[in-house]
């Protein structure tokens, strides 16, 4: 069998998703850009660059689509202002990188980087974030960059319920790739703009390091998706090492856990997750997830039920 030199998986969000809630219009539009995003990923690793760049080259088109719920397509809060978190890591020396409750920051995966590798702290928050981005000359938008009618009308209908909201009708959740470069080393990248109706100030798991965010070079590279709270309170991602590390589970088995432990307190979602060989593994508990992968040993995979 070939050895595989590089691989990388995304997400575009794990729900309860059924196909009857999609266009096969708006399907196209959500395959056309995870295919934009997995490709901007695999050039970076084709012409030998980290793993690392990579994932944010990844995550950033992400971003910037209004598909999806991170940067110009997050979802708004309570207080009808939007509010997003990223966070980043290195399997190589596990550093790490976070930001939580940005509101001007166009590409918070690239801020959560720059914490990663040019601040001496690990997680840097709302104004003290943007402060930072500001100093390290991060691109910063008016926070009307990021509303989208289709959002506010999401609010709305939230705030007539009563309800924090993680699903909608034809809507999708928290950004991710996962990336193992020609060194062999791994990064796990996660943005998200939270969810519908969250309490002023709420930060999220994919701003915590563990929960829905992990990477290490021993283990695997984890990005997750789902009912943040629930991923927080079971660490869901290092909990996915930890099982590879402790227990010599693979990727499969370790998903399978780490999902069941999800649901056991009634939690869902999904993940996508690399190796130190470069293989991928991609599940969910929920309808669906948005997501595809490619390698040096495999064309592009894009799947969403």
């Amino acid at each position: 069998m070939k050895k595989c030199e590089w691989s990388l998986a995304i997400h575009g969000g794990a729900g309860i998703l059924k196909k009857d809630q999609f266009s096969d219009e708006l399907l196209n539009e959500y395959e056309q850009v995870l295919r934009q995003a997995i490709i901007k990923g695999s050039e970076v690793l084709i012409r030998g660059g980290s793993s690392t760049e990579a994932v944010c080259a990844s995550v950033v088109i992400m971003e910037d689509s209004p598909l999806f719920n991170a940067g110009k397509g997050s979802v708004v809060g309570h207080t009808g202002v939007i509010e997003m978190d990223a966070s980043i890591m290195e399997g190589k020396k596990t550093k790490v990188g976070g930001v939580s409750c940005v509101r001007k920051v166009k590409n918070p995966i690239l801020l959560a980087r720059e914490v990663m590798e040019r601040s001496p702290h690990s997680l840097l928050v709302s104004d003290g974030a943007e402060l930072y981005a500001y100093q390290r000359g991060i691109k910063l938008e008016d926070p009307k960059y990021f509303y989208t009618e289709r959002r506010w009308l999401q609010l709305e209908a939230a705030r007539k319920k009563d309800q924090v909201m993680i699903d909608h009708e034809g809507q999708t959740q928290t950004v991710g790739a996962v990336a193992m470069d020609k060194n062999g080393d791994l990064a796990a990248a996660t943005s998200t703009g939270g969810m519908t109706n969250k309490a002023f100030g709420r930060a999220s798991d994919t701003s915590i390091i563990g929960a829905g965010n992990f990477a290490d070079n021993k283990t695997c590279a984890i990005s997750g998706t789902g009912t943040g709270d629930q991923f927080i309170q079971n660490v869901t991602c290092f909990d996915f090492h930890a099982l590879i590390l402790y227990q010599n589970k693979t990727l499969k088995e370790a998903g399978e856990i780490v999902l069941q432990k999800l649901n056991d307190v009634d939690g869902y979602g999904g993940f996508v997750a690399v190796d130190p060989f470069g293989k991928i593994e991609m599940g969910f508990n929920s309808g669906g997830m948005f997501r595809a992968k490619m390698g040096s040993d495999q064309d592009i995979h894009i799947r969403i039920f």
